[in-house]
């Protein structure tokens, strides 16, 4: 991935929501996220998959769940650029709000071991 398009893919406000929460949570799936950031399933699949093509999420399909995942690969500036990212919005009000807002989500998915 070139150093372009891991900032383009870090300066996306959806997209950084969305890395935000799996880096706490880690594997999350599309309704989780369309939950957690109050956004339709079309725009958070859309991200997700520009997510994935450049390489910054890995998905893995459960039966009729998709779960994404940061991928563990990442090279070490991709890693450091996304830390860096996440400790500058750890306490931004509405990232905090999507956390609240997915530890209040009943019926979440269940992660079945690979």
């Amino acid at each position: 991935m070139k150093q372009t398009e891991t900032f383009h893919m870090l300066s996306d406000e959806t997209r950084l929501r969305a890395l935000a929460l799996m880096e706490r949570v880690g594997e999350m799936c599309v309704c989780e996220l369309v939950y957690a950031l109050e956004l339709s399933q079309p725009k958070i699949s859309r991200h997700l998959l520009a997510l994935r093509d450049a390489g910054f999420v890995l998905s893995n399909r459960q039966a009729q769940w998709v779960f994404y995942s940061i991928n563990p690969d990442l090279a070490s500036w991709q890693r450091q650029a996304l830390l860096a990212a996440m400790e500058g919005i750890k306490n931004d009000l509405t990232i905090k709000q999507d956390r609240q807002r997915l530890s209040q989500m009943k019926d979440r998915p269940q992660r079945h071991a690979a």
